[in-house]
């Protein structure tokens, strides 16, 4: 597996796949070719389909300003590798300097075809939770211990800025109003959730309006196109500082704890995308909001000092709750229904750490079995439900 740090990423919205990861290809494509004089750019398959409604074409003209750069949406041809393919031509004059294949594969990854990996190389040796939870228990260790052992040292400080980045975007999401960008007319949610106390609030009902307010704040920055983490993805920013944030404030952990569990969850969204994927263009949102429950419940576990058994049944009930659920974002945008999946997201999570505190000894399902299931599953979601926008609640939302 890659380091923790291609996971989580500081970055802005609306989406990690079809924003971030374009981005990326486009700047790696001009430093290949710095004497082109014009370029362009075919997006296909999901990036064709709502790139327009995650501003794909207007991010990739930023990479390549002042140059100028023309945007084909080809939503016809097929996309065998990856449904998030983009092809990039350099040109000077009529001439062809060159020109790549790349896939943006979810997190704001991606891949150049015939290359491989553009991050960094594979630097964990284990690729399954049992190879993780056994090497642990083997040499006394959990798993945070287990990160700092492949990582380094380093890695604390990085997760401490991953950290800040995540609890400023919930406090800047709590503090901005009005209407998100895309036509759609979304109102932000997250200051009233906040602020207005349910008529008879319990104790319970309280900790889900909170949670959810945190939730909303983080995923309403990101559709605004504001600075969020992606964990794993910007459509799945809002549950994991979500729930983290709200166990600091209702049960004062310190920092040093929090980036523990930022560790542990890394851990479980690292074995997702390496034996699966954390893209809705190629398995649906249980790829996205599922595999940031799952990291969200296995944090909390860690929070909390669980054990690894605990830990994994957390993340693995996590996971199998979402199993089959689609993306299908209304005109594109990272707004109907992603930000309200992110706060239901939250609340499961918290839900599969309760389980997970009585349960796990009685567990028959493991989270490698979940992450092979879940990917299998994915495959087989007809296009329509896979981040296209021609399925579901894109299809027969009515504005």
């Amino acid at each position: 597996m890659e380091s923790i740090r291609e996971l989580y990423k500081i970055g802005r919205g609306p989406s990690s796949s079809h924003t971030m990861g374009p981005y990326k290809a486009a700047q790696s494509f001009k430093n290949k070719y710095p004497d082109a004089d014009r370029y362009v750019v075919t997006l296909l398959g999901s990036l064709a389909m709502t790139g327009s409604g995650h501003m794909t074409d207007v991010v990739i003209r930023e990479a390549f300003d002042p140059k100028p750069c023309e945007v084909i949406f080809d939503k016809t041809s097929p996309t065998d590798f990856h449904p998030n393919t983009m092809y990039l031509c350099a040109y000077k004059g009529e001439k062809e300097l060159g020109r790549d294949t790349v896939y943006s594969i979810g997190g704001g990854s991606i891949l150049r075809d015939g290359e491989g990996s553009l991050e960094t190389p594979q630097i964990y040796p284990h690729n399954s939770f049992a190879e993780i939870a056994d090497y642990c228990n083997r040499h006394n260790v959990r798993i945070p211990d287990y990160v700092e052992m492949i990582e380094g040292n380093g890695i604390w400080d990085y997760l401490a800025r991953i950290w800040t980045t995540m609890k400023k975007s919930v406090e800047v999401g709590l503090c901005t109003e009005g209407t998100l960008g895309g036509g759609l007319n979304v109102m932000r949610k997250a200051r009233v959730l906040f602020q207005q106390r349910h008529i008879d609030e319990s104790a319970q009902t309280r900790e889900n309006r909170i949670v959810c307010a945190y939730a909303f704040a983080v995923s309403e920055q990101n559709a605004g196109g504001g600075e969020i983490v992606t964990a794993p993805t910007c459509g799945s920013c809002g549950v994991l500082p979500s729930v983290l944030k709200y166990m600091q404030d209702q049960k004062h952990f310190n920092d040093e704890q929090i980036i523990r569990a930022l560790a542990t969850g890394g851990v479980i969204g690292n074995l997702i995308k390496k034996n699966a994927s954390i893209s809705g263009a190629e398995c649906g949102c249980q790829a996205e909001i599922g595999s940031a429950c799952s990291m969200a419940a296995a944090a909390l576990g860690e929070l909390f000092e669980m054990g690894i058994a605990q830990i994994e049944y957390a993340a693995e009930v996590a996971m199998e709750h979402h199993l089959g659920l689609t993306c299908d974002p209304v005109d594109g945008l990272v707004q109907i229904p992603c930000i309200e999946r992110n706060a239901v997201a939250a609340m499961r999570a918290i839900n599969a750490l309760s389980l997970a505190n009585f349960l796990a000894p009685l567990s028959k399902v493991s989270f490698d079995t979940v992450v092979k299931t879940m990917y299998e599953t994915g495959k087989h979601l007809q296009s329509e439900y896979r981040e296209t926008s021609t399925g579901g609640l894109a299809k027969y939302y009515i504005k």
